[in-house]
């Protein structure tokens, strides 16, 4: 289900760059929601899984922050659910949202996942900017495409392309 997407302008990656930053992220466990913070690492979520070896949040909504309908959404999000349960790595219900509420997605925390095969599930379902990291280190946003030129290269954030 590769989803094609239009090629994005370096001023609309610098934006959704500092929309990503920007945004809050949490996970569920155990009937609550615990923070995700680029930037730092995640002792409660190493405490709650410490056998995992990497974490990672993606989710399958609004391919390259391009509105969709909830009903594609929610298709996409179905979809991305059952690739990981066949990927058959833990995973547990998350989000990203804007501070201020303009917008929501839900997403999901996978562990155990090595960048490679994290990274190509990402592409797979259309998504520019997602977290991943080792147990111990700090969350990093992955952006999935040329750094813009007049960004100046947050410490937080791995370009891939």
């Amino acid at each position: 289900m590769a989803t094609p997407l239009p090629p994005l302008g370096e001023a609309r990656v610098s934006e959704l760059l500092h929309a990503f930053l920007a945004a809050e992220y949490r996970w569920q466990h155990e009937g609550g929601w615990h923070d995700i913070i680029i930037g730092l690492p995640t002792p409660g979520l190493e405490l709650a899984y410490p056998e995992a070896t990497s974490f990672g949040l993606l989710s399958a909504w609004n391919p390259l922050s391009v509105e969709r309908s909830s009903q594609e959404n929610r298709r996409a999000d179905d979809a991305l659910h059952e690739a990981l349960l066949a990927g058959g790595h833990p995973f547990r219900p998350a989000f990203a949202s804007a501070r201020n509420r303009t917008w929501r997605e839900p997403s999901w925390l996978v562990m155990g996942m090595e960048p490679e095969a994290f990274d190509a599930l990402s592409r797979r379902f259309g998504q520019l900017g997602t977290l991943w990291w080792r147990p111990g280190d700090a969350v990093r946003l992955r952006m999935d495409a040329p750094r813009p030129t007049d960004e100046a290269g947050d410490t937080d954030v791995d370009w891939l392309e």
